[in-house]
């Protein structure tokens, strides 16, 4: 069994994956009866009170994937123009904590988000346009594009559709789960290509 701040991975009715949730939510999915199956390997066994009348115990099974009732997928997540919300953690996750600069791994207090396009010069701030950069590359780059600076991009910044989000926003994905997202990436995914590399 694992840690109690291991995350359940709930997906709807179809299996398309919609959110991570811990498991004081996952427990009370189940009781609600909203859980109508699991599909991922047990990971949590939590036991209840003993019942007075028949001295038996309590017992729920948590498992590492859920499938719910209701709360299904606005079509705004399933559609191809849907864009999550950029954040310094779920960008550092695409770009696996490398610096696309200099190629080096940094901590996340070691990184920053720099703006392939600067601002200064009309670039937005949006997936496409921003990538991890070192503190020490960033500044060196300033308000200048790649070849302006003399610096070459390693990897081609992307937009992650919804699955590829709700991957970045894990935190100790473990195997059944990893392999659960991994079936729903797009086949083009950079995602895809690099767990597969590391693999």
């Amino acid at each position: 069994m694992l840690s109690l701040s291991q995350q359940v991975l709930r997906t709807d009715l179809a299996g398309m994956p919609l959110e991570w949730i811990d498991y004081k939510a996952a427990a009370r999915l189940y009781f609600l009866g909203q859980v109508a199956y699991a599909c991922g390997h047990p990971m949590l066994l939590l036991r209840g009170g003993i019942n007075a009348r028949t001295r038996t115990r309590t017992e729920l099974q948590i498992h590492s994937i859920i499938a719910t009732h209701g709360a299904q997928h606005g079509p705004t997540k399933l559609s191809d123009d849907y864009v999550p919300p950029l954040s310094n953690h779920t960008l550092f996750q695409r770009d696996d904590h490398l610096c696309l600069y200099c190629g080096g791994r940094f901590s996340s207090r070691h990184l920053s988000r720099d703006h392939v396009r600067p601002v200064s010069r009309g670039g937005a701030d949006d997936w496409n346009n921003v990538v991890s950069a070192c503190l020490r590359c960033n500044n060196y780059k300033a308000g200048r594009t790649p070849e302006d600076a003399g610096m070459q991009l390693l990897a081609v910044p992307f937009t992650p559709t919804h699955v590829e989000y709700i991957y970045l926003m894990g935190r100790n994905v473990l195997a059944d789960q990893m392999a659960f997202l991994r079936a729903h990436f797009p086949r083009t995914s950079p995602l895809l290509r690099r767990l597969a590399a590391a693999a």
